[in-house]
């Protein structure tokens, strides 16, 4: 038996994407440990994934806290991890093997430059997909992947049956209107008038709710919905992904709750504007489909709606 580390630091996002590469890394190596190095928000979370044995923090305070690093390479150095496969793919996570791994190759230390294509340089690399990307990674370093590519987030859920009582919740469309405040080109402004549209055509038969998060319950208050939170905070994550799963469809703007939209398999639709594309985000689905423009100050809560019906 062997240790296996994967390194996955988030986003929240980034954390449901992972999720079926990291099934894949576990099912191929079922007779081994499967550790992941993580950041605060999400060690309590990959606790509940069953393919991992083990959950090891990462601080990731700055790489010039040598104290600190000294500490958290002497740790992972005592499991005697026989693999790493870094999810993160970031300079952070690239240093960390110039530490751990100096001289490894892609089969010690997976990560998309040690199995960077021989035809492709790291930029061209990733204008593909996040998911095609991750894809590839694995099978160079030797997996078989039947989950990489459709992400299964389901995992994280709990049960929220005492929320859902307490604001009486049966049938609802959940909105997700918000955005990081330094990422304002990917929120669309007309969610008020979305709702409106659809009160006007289905009354009572949907309730509409939106989940904020920690900074944005104050926002929220701008948005005609009911607010939903947990004795006044938000939710956690994994109330939040149950809340998404049981809803009758989720509109969201490209944020984490969207991704965990996509990988859920739950019916909704999210908004691109040009800060990217959908498809080198890896979410639409069969289920969750997208609405790309140039500006989204220029899309109409009219098509919005008549999409939402359509899929709805």
């Amino acid at each position: 038996m062997s240790n296996i580390l994967i390194i996955k630091h988030g986003s929240l996002g980034d954390i449901a994407q992972a999720s079926g590469a990291i099934q894949d890394i576990s099912e191929n190596n079922k007779n081994d440990q499967i550790f992941i190095l993580t950041t605060k928000p999400y060690f309590d979370l990959f606790k509940k994934n069953p393919f991992i044995h083990e959950v090891i923090l990462d601080k990731r305070l700055p790489r010039y806290n040598l104290i600190y690093l000294y500490f958290l390479m002497r740790d992972l150095k005592k499991y005697n991890f026989s693999k790493v496969f870094d999810l993160q793919n970031s300079s952070r996570t690239n240093f960390y093997k110039n530490i751990l791994f100096p001289k490894a190759d892609k089969t010690i230390w997976s990560s998309s430059i040690t199995t960077l294509p021989t035809d492709k340089n790291k930029e061209e690399f990733d204008k593909i997909s996040v998911l095609e990307r991750f894809d590839y990674q694995l099978k160079e370093s030797g997996l078989n992947t039947s989950n990489t590519l459709k992400p299964d987030f389901n995992w994280a859920s709990i049960n929220i049956n005492e929320i859902k009582n307490f604001y009486k919740l049966d049938k609802y469309i959940l909105l997700f209107p918000f955005c990081s405040p330094h990422l304002t080109t990917k929120k669309w402004p007309y969610y008020n008038d979305l709702i409106q549209k659809i009160s006007n055509k289905y009354e009572d038969t949907y309730k509409i709710v939106t989940a904020p998060g920690p900074t944005e319950i104050k926002d929220a208050k701008d948005i005609n919905a009911i607010s939903l939170l947990d004795n006044g905070k938000a939710l956690n994550i994994s109330q939040l992904t149950s809340l998404i799963i049981e809803s009758s469809f989720v509109i969201a703007n490209d944020t984490g709750p969207a991704h965990i939209a996509a990988h859920t398999r739950t019916k909704g639709l999210t908004l691109f504007g040009k800060h990217t594309s959908a498809y080198k985000v890896s979410i639409e689905t069969e289920n969750f489909r997208v609405i790309e423009v140039s500006d989204l100050n220029n899309l109409s809560a009219e098509k919005v709606f008549e999409r939402m019906v359509n899929l709805l």
